[in-house]
């Protein structure tokens, strides 16, 4: 709402030139609203209202531009600028880009970099993608165990003003191994000649830097922490993960998984920034194969077409069964995955899972079939179609939960994004069974061949 307020006014400075007026505006204003107005300005305004961004703001506006606007503003840098501007970014925020542009162009950006800043950033992006090694910054503070409190004291003075945060202070041995976190609080209330030993809990919590991120948002949120540790399998405190950090990730997953749960091959760009040619493929792809999915139920109604001319009241009610089942089986599958996501369910538990939805769509079944039989016995056919019909309701609806809730877990169990059986796909796959359900009853009552 703000940006939208904002933003004309804006425009209007720039197209008039009042670049001062421009300038005082971004000084009151955060850098994530300064991010968003040149997210949405004109291609041709970006790399100008960028340069009016406050130097002491330059940095935390970049790092939150969509990435084809990152790449607009690199191309039209000269070098000292872009060296300037990597610099100062975070290691994490450097990494995010590196990863966000062509690898041609990442290569010179890399080629920017001091030889420590370089390493550091060969580092990052030697991690897999998606790994907590690809989110981590290494800007902490450290301190030894056998230190006194006084010295870790100077120390955190020292290195703190550089670190990404210093609300926690990590405990290492010689070889740089984790041996706790400890709050800056209980250094600044302890007695400065205590051993930081004698302060630690060693009840630290902390991830492998080659997990995915999503694990470490279980952890920050499950053991509501602001900061986390990352390791290698040695144990080696290799970097941290804010919680800020872990926001940007949960919501790209959660912006994810709504893309896949629509059958839309997921993007990073903005909507208003993704051009209409990259959405008709990231679209395209998913409704080709449904298409060809849904071959398969108009084949199976074809194949009954026999059965339907001599019990014609039977076409009536396949649009109500399909649709239902489609239905059904969205919920079941959207509470699974969820219920995956946040951690509240594991894929070991997928014979309690088997249990509950049976009941669930024994009684939805009941419900939904009586509605059904009831339609059938007064609207169309007599007893005999409300029993089909009825039946099938049923059915269909024991195995669309059923379906719904145990293909996640079986992704899940692959290593796959449970996502992937989005509610079209999932829809689609349902109506070609529900029919083959429909239409066998149908045959076995009415003794059709």
């Amino acid at each position: 709402m703000f940006t939208k307020l904002v933003l004309p006014d804006i425009q209007e400075l720039i197209e008039k030139k009042y670049f001062k007026s421009v300038k005082n505006i971004f000084l009151q204003l955060p850098p994530q609203d300064i991010s968003d107005l040149i997210n949405k300005l004109d291609e041709n305004f970006t790399e100008l209202v960028f340069r009016l961004v406050p130097k002491d703001k330059t940095a935390d506006v970049f790092s939150e531009l969509e990435p084809s606007v990152q790449e607009y503003i690199l191309k039209h840098f000269v070098d000292s600028e872009i060296k300037s501007l990597l610099s100062e970014l975070d290691p994490d925020d450097r990494t995010e880009l590196f990863e966000d542009m062509p690898g041609i162009f990442t290569q010179k950006l890399i080629s920017y970099l001091s030889p420590e800043d370089r390493k550091e950033a060969l580092e990052l992006l030697g991690f897999p993608e998606d790994s907590v090694g690809r989110l981590m910054t290494p800007d902490y503070v450290a301190v030894k165990s056998d230190w006194t409190v006084a010295k870790a004291l100077e120390h955190i003075k020292r290195f703190g003003r550089d670190a990404e945060t210093i609300n926690m202070i990590y405990v290492v041995d010689d070889k740089w191994k984790l041996l706790d976190d400890i709050p800056i609080r209980r250094f600044i209330l302890a007695e400065s000649n205590k051993k930081v030993e004698e302060i630690m809990d060693y009840s630290v919590i902390f991830i492998n830097a080659y997990e995915d991120q999503e694990e470490a948002y279980k952890l920050i949120k499950k053991y509501n922490l602001t900061v986390l540790p990352v390791v290698d399998k040695e144990g080696i405190l290799l970097g941290i993960i804010t919680v800020d950090d872990i926001i940007d990730v949960n919501e790209e997953e959660v912006t994810e998984d709504f893309q896949k749960a629509s059958a839309i091959a997921p993007t990073e760009e903005s909507y208003n920034t993704t051009s209409a040619m990259l959405l008709y493929r990231k679209r395209i792809g998913w409704l080709l194969i449904l298409l060809v999915t849904d071959f398969f139920s108009s084949s199976i109604i074809a194949h009954y077409e026999s059965a339907i001319k001599a019990v014609i009241a039977l076409a009536f009610f396949i649009p109500v069964l399909i649709d239902s089942g489609g239905n059904i089986a969205a919920q079941s599958s959207t509470l699974i995955i969820r219920s995956l996501a946040t951690g509240e369910l594991s894929i070991r538990n997928w014979f309690n899972v088997v249990k509950k939805e049976l009941l669930i769509g024994l009684m939805i079944g009941i419900s939904l079939g009586l509605i059904l039989y009831i339609r059938g016995f007064f609207w169309r056919g007599g007893p005999t179609i409300g029993m089909v019909v009825g039946l099938s309701m049923v059915a269909i609806t024991i195995w669309s939960n059923l379906l719904g809730s145990l293909l996640p877990i079986l992704l899940t169990k692959l290593k796959l994004d449970p996502a992937v059986i989005s509610s079209p796909l999932l829809t689609t796959v349902v109506d070609s069974t529900g029919l083959l359900i429909y239409f066998t009853l149908a045959g076995l009552v009415f003794h059709l061949s």
